[in-house]
């Protein structure tokens, strides 16, 4: 059966646990990384973004291609003397400026995917009539020239013209293949009819180099595909985690506004809670005490002890409520001054002495001797001790022991033990008993159940004090609950300075 009791670290007052991480925004972070590491873009999906890089690509480098066309005429017009690949010339800048004007018009459009498609094959169109001016290059003749020359020039201009193509419109996946089939099939049949040994070789190499260029701008493509890809999951991350950080906003203001509406309904109703307790704490004191005059029933007086203890046990729950308010809500201060936690602990182990001694429970001190005043505050370190103390009577068995210990840390700092040999707690539940109104199983089966406070008070004092509560336990060899103050707390005393003769005063002289 349950206890009802939550282990969750939302309940703590100190939280030495890493910062909380939202389950939304963990989730779509987690969801969102494991489907860039394994999916992959489908096909079709970045036609429209791959459109537009090619078509900006297109028109960055609209003027290079033009510059070459001209190189090449001039060149020709040099070799060969004949003026007809002017009309070359022409023809090829005419299809360039049509694939050009293409693709400012492709930009202006609004691209769908229907529509990306659709320009798609008329750009490749375009691509395949530039292919078709260089296949009339390729197939050009000269007579006056000699051969081994024109074919190199040929060569050079048509592999120059390979790169470039695919260097710029590798984004247009089978660019290369759609520009140089025609140039590849105009060679193929001129040189199976000429059957010229240099024809033969400007063939094979070109169509060669035209396979390794079209393997190469596939892979360019798919590399720029894949960045896409990349490109398009972290846009999804990012809005994804936007929507989680705006869903943890919303849900922190809500719990910031619940947690201020907790603070005003714990101090509105402090005052209407502990109105009546002081009528029935005062009025049942003076019936048990029978200041009126005695009760004639034995049983009613009975009753008045059983309403006072009530009474008071209910005030000490709403007073612990409202300190774990306070602190929880930042307004917990401390008056700070010099004290000595030799005499606190002193007056502590006084106070619970009584109720140990009804147990049978010894309680034993080891002080450090001489130990320096600290600077804290002195009725929180009280409430501390006397908490832990109340524990520690409270959960130890008749005839056991209790240790309380006050010395020195490794540090510098001091620190206060105490240890006893009850029950002890199992391991998995001390952030049970750490978080506010926890309880372990011990002390669930107890017949002295607390309210589960106290260890969250003390943790949160000793917090606020810069300092540190430790609490060990194993089952069955008993608990030891450690407050530790810092160095920096402790005020070290100063060596009185020695009394000096005063010095004279000397006398101006005027000469």
């Amino acid at each position: 059966m349950s206890n009802g009791v939550s282990t969750s670290t939302d309940k703590n007052i100190v939280d030495k646990s890493r910062s909380h991480r939202n389950k939304p925004a963990s989730k779509a972070v987690r969801l969102t990384r494991e489907r860039l590491q394994s999916s992959h873009a489908p096909s079709g999906a970045f036609d429209r973004d791959v459109l537009t890089l090619y078509i900006n690509a297109v028109l960055q480098g609209a003027s290079i291609a033009p510059l070459f066309v001209i190189i090449v005429t001039a060149l020709g017009i040099y070799f060969t003397g004949d003026a007809q690949i002017l009309l070359w010339g022409f023809l090829t800048l005419t299809a360039h400026a049509a694939n050009v004007f293409l693709a400012r018009r492709a930009r202006k459009q609004e691209m769908t995917v229907v529509s990306a498609r659709k320009w798609r094959r008329v750009l490749l169109l375009g691509q395949f009539m530039i292919g078709c001016c260089w296949a009339v290059f390729a197939l050009q003749d000269c007579t006056a020239c000699e051969p081994s020359s024109f074919v190199l020039y040929k060569g050079a201009t048509l592999l120059i013209a390979l790169s470039l193509t695919a260097m710029w419109n590798f984004m247009l996946t089978p660019c290369v293949l759609v520009t140089f089939a025609p140039v590849v099939l105009g060679l193929i049949a001129k040189s199976g009819l000429s059957r010229e040994f240099l024809e033969i070789g400007l063939t094979a190499t070109l169509t060669t180099t035209v396979i390794f260029f079209n393997y190469i701008s596939d892979r360019l493509f798919k590399s720029n595909l894949r960045i896409l890809a990349y490109q398009s999951e972290k846009d999804d991350l990012i809005a994804e985690l936007e929507v989680a950080k705006s869903m943890s906003d919303e849900a922190r203001r809500r719990a910031e506004e619940a947690n201020l509406a907790k603070s005003r309904f714990l101090a509105s109703m402090s005052h209407e809670l502990r109105t009546p307790l002081n009528a029935i704490l005062g009025f049942s004191e003076v019936m048990s005490a029978e200041v009126m005059g005695p009760l004639n029933n034995p049983t009613y007086k009975e009753y008045t002890g059983d309403i006072h203890r009530s009474g008071q046990h209910l005030l000490n729950l709403i007073n612990e409520i409202l300190d774990l308010s306070r602190i929880e809500a930042g307004k917990y201060e401390l008056n700070e001054e010099a004290i000595s936690l030799l005499d606190i602990s002193e007056d502590c182990i006084g106070m619970v002495q009584l109720r140990a001694r009804g147990k049978n429970i010894a309680i034993t001190q080891q002080f450090e001797p001489e130990l320096p005043p600290v600077w804290a505050d002195e009725k929180s370190m009280r409430q501390v001790l006397l908490n832990l103390m109340s524990n520690a009577v409270k959960f130890t068995p008749q005839g056991g022991e209790i240790h309380v210990k006050v010395g020195w840390t490794a540090g510098g700092g001091q620190y206060i033990s105490i240890k006893d040999n009850g029950p002890g707690i199992p391991e998995d539940e001390i952030p049970v008993v750490l978080s506010a109104f926890g309880q372990g199983s011990i002390a669930i089966k107890s017949a002295e159940q607390g309210t589960g406070l106290g260890l969250p008070i003390v943790q949160a004092i000793l917090s606020k004090h810069d300092g540190q509560f430790l609490l060990k336990s194993k089952l069955r060899e008993g608990t030891e609950a450690i407050a530790i103050l810092p160095a920096m707390r402790v005020l070290q005393s100063v060596p009185a300075v020695e009394d000096t003769q005063a010095v004279s005063r000397k006398r101006r002289s005027f000469a």
